[in-house]
């Protein structure tokens, strides 16, 4: 007699499981970005272009346009091990006139793993001239 099988799945890879997630330029706010890319006498385009879309907007008295860009994170992190074995042993006799078959068999598996959840917060500020120009820009990060 003789046996098969087969055994098929799907698995995602990084990349695919990447692409799941929100938009690149939600991601790409980052301070590295903002000190490296955002300049005074930038125009509000190229902000949008760098930045993307503010999540607030306003206008003081003097006609000064301020934007806000407050991005919350939250980063989880996971780590696991499976492991285990199994075996089996058996026992037979001569052909002849009566086969003896017996046997033992036995198992172990173990898992065991870690996660860890860290919250990340970005606020950037940019301030413009009448002009729409970057006046001046600050911004303030935590991580807990």
């Amino acid at each position: 007699m003789v046996l098969s099988g087969a055994i098929s799945g799907c698995v995602q890879t990084a990349a695919q499981h990447a692409s799941q997630l929100h938009s690149e330029a939600d991601r790409r706010l980052t301070v590295g970005t903002v000190q490296a890319r955002i300049t005074e006498g930038m125009s509000s385009t190229e902000v949008v272009e760098t930045l993307g879309s503010p999540n607030i907007v306003t206008r003081d008295q003097g006609g000064t346009e301020s934007w806000v860009y407050d991005k919350i994170a939250t980063e989880a992190s996971y780590s696991t091990d499976n492991g285990g074995y199994g075996g089996l042993i058996g026992a037979g006799g001569t052909p002849g006139a009566a086969l003896i078959l017996g046997g033992l068999t036995g198992s172990y598996s173990r898992a065991a793993g870690a996660s860890a959840t860290t919250q990340r917060t970005l606020t950037v500020v940019i301030k413009f001239d009448r002009g729409n120009r970057v006046r001046d820009f600050s911004y303030h990060t935590s991580r807990f």
